[in-house]
């Protein structure tokens, strides 16, 4: 089984407390998008990145300084949105670290593909930015196949907690008989089914860390999540997506 999340557009730099374990996959991929985002002058990189000038400024500077072998972090705490601070990997027990490792993939459009213990440097770059480069019109071209065929073996189910973003980059490439389960984090607005980005986002790093503490290798096994009020809604969910409904107190 593996498990599919979004990166976070929030990073930090920590050398301490976890080793690194390895190099993305597609590293040499990662060094031709960084040599086309370094020859952007400060202008065009924030058209791209769709910042403030404050932030503009912040992440141009990283991104002339950015060395992709030197001052590396583990991918799963260079990450550190809220997704990422509910999924609490500093607090894991080893089997869960080595659970997360095994079956964890973070998907992202400057590194393609990345495993939990991956070495990453800071950098700004979504899926869905409309960057092009040569011979590609976007991300999504430009990665292809690369990310499913990194991620599956022996046609194993697929948890997408990712975004529409970043899933976007895998559902093209499943096969027929592939299985693919949508988690999805809801709220009933007037009877209808409404998502909360925030509430969805603690929703899936708690998940995470359910997955991993409880060493889940059966799908059926996520329908027992139960964090943060959310209760799997069976008459709504399907073979294909699990709804989860936020019990409002």
């Amino acid at each position: 089984m593996k498990i599919i999340i979004s990166p976070a557009k929030k990073m930090v730099v920590n050398l301490d407390d976890f080793d690194i374990l390895d190099m993305p996959q597609y590293l040499d991929e990662t060094k031709q998008i960084l040599a086309e985002l370094q020859q952007l002058d400060k202008s065009a990189a924030q058209k791209l990145w769709q910042t403030s000038d404050k932030l503009t400024i912040e992440s141009y500077q990283i991104l002339k300084q950015t060395n992709l072998t030197e001052r590396l972090t583990p991918a799963i705490i260079a990450f550190s949105g809220i997704q990422y601070q509910y999924m609490a990997p500093g607090l894991f027990t080893a089997p869960a670290l080595n659970y997360v490792q095994q079956n964890l993939r973070i998907l992202s459009g400057f590194y393609g593909i990345l495993r939990p213990f991956d070495g990453i440097t800071p950098y700004r770059l979504e899926m869905g930015s409309r960057m092009k480069l040569r011979g590609y019109k976007n991300l999504y071209s430009f990665w292809g196949s690369k990310l499913y065929d990194a991620l599956v073996s022996d046609q194993e189910p697929i948890i997408n907690l990712a975004s529409k973003e970043y899933a976007k980059a895998i559902t093209p490439y499943l096969k027929s008989d592939q299985q693919f389960i949508d988690i999805v984090f809801g709220h009933l607005v007037d009877g209808k089914l409404k998502t909360r980005a925030t509430f969805a986002k603690m929703a899936r790093g708690e998940m995470v860390r359910f997955a991993a503490e409880r060493n889940v290798t059966d799908p059926i096994q996520l329908k027992e999540f139960d964090h943060l009020d959310y209760k799997f809604d069976e008459r709504r969910s399907t073979d294909m997506q699990y709804i989860f409904i936020k019990d409002e107190k």
